[in-house]
């Protein structure tokens, strides 16, 4: 039975990350049909937005090496979104010759982590950026943004919220419909959280990105959704995190935030039950069990 508490959201879009943050951070390769029916399985299970891959360089991500492919084989189901991550405008390109509809870019918080992911400094990162967007957007194709280092820095320490908000910002300010706010190392807590959130003109067009370092993934949403953030990026099982910031451990599982968010009375539109199925099957492939609590404990029965 479902126990509500005031001030949260009726209804909350998961938005999965599994197949692109989760399958990058794999020491092996995942082959291309399994990737495939591993996001034919989460369309199944009720998810309308599923982050499929990314148009990075082989030599960066050799993991996502397979995207165009990957595309040509998804079974594109109605009603589902399928966006890519892609770094630049070669990315976009390959993108735009396979009808992709939605894009996400990926930008820094930081001087450090820009030069470590980026090879730009905090400044220059928009001069790539800028014609990614625009042609995107001229092309009937919708951006997301991600800011990484949100929260803290594993060389420059915590993140000034200033420094966040005008990276984020400008952003927007490009004609992303979205921002998604990364804490990429985990060292987020609450009321760093509500803290952020505030600092923006427009939450409802936040969303989060949690990493579960520390433990505090699933409390860094619950304030983030008490702040009036409705979109939350979530992995199924768990899987992932960030090949440039070794300190990263896995995202926020989609599993736990189902089990919290149906305690709540918050509609997601997912089936629980078809969700621990898939990290399972995926946990036996990849060799190792799902470090999500709710895969765990459901699957034992």
């Amino acid at each position: 039975m479902p126990y509500s508490m005031e001030g949260l959201p009726q209804q909350v879009t998961i938005y999965e990350v599994g197949p692109r943050d989760g399958l990058q951070n794999e020491s092996s390769v995942i082959p291309v049909e399994v990737k495939a029916a591993f996001i034919d399985r989460l369309a199944d299970a009720g998810h309308k937005v599923i982050e499929a891959t990314s148009f990075v360089h082989p030599k960066w991500v050799p993991q996502l090496a397979d995207a165009g492919e990957l595309l040509t084989r998804l079974h594109r189901r109605p009603g589902v979104r399928y966006p890519v991550l892609v770094p630049n405008l070669r990315g976009l390109d390959r993108a735009l010759e396979l009808d992709v509809e939605e894009i996400a870019i990926f930008a820094s918080a930081t001087e450090t982590f820009a030069a470590k992911n980026l090879n730009r400094s905090l400044e220059s990162q928009f001069d790539m950026f800028e014609p990614v967007v625009a042609k995107a957007l001229d092309n009937g194709v919708n951006v997301r943004a991600y800011v990484s280092m949100c929260f803290g820095d594993p060389w420059e320490g915590p993140t000034p919220i200033p420094q966040v908000v005008a990276v984020g910002e400008r952003l927007l300010g490009l004609g992303c419909y979205q921002l998604s706010l990364g804490d990429t190392i985990g060292v987020g807590t609450p009321g760093h959280v509500t803290a952020l959130i505030r600092a923006f003109r427009t939450p409802e067009r936040l969303a989060v990105h949690f990493h579960d370092t520390y433990g505090q993934a699933l409390g860094n949403t619950l304030a983030a959704l008490k702040a009036g953030v409705t979109t939350v990026d979530a992995s199924t099982g768990g899987i992932g995190g960030c090949p440039y910031a070794e300190s990263a451990t896995g995202n926020l599982a989609t599993e736990d935030l189902v089990w919290m968010l149906r305690g709540l009375g918050i509609e997601t539109g997912l089936d629980l039950g078809k969700l621990v199925s898939t990290s399972t099957w995926l946990a036996e492939l990849l060799g190792r069990p799902s470090p999500s609590r709710v895969v765990q404990a459901l699957s034992k029965g």
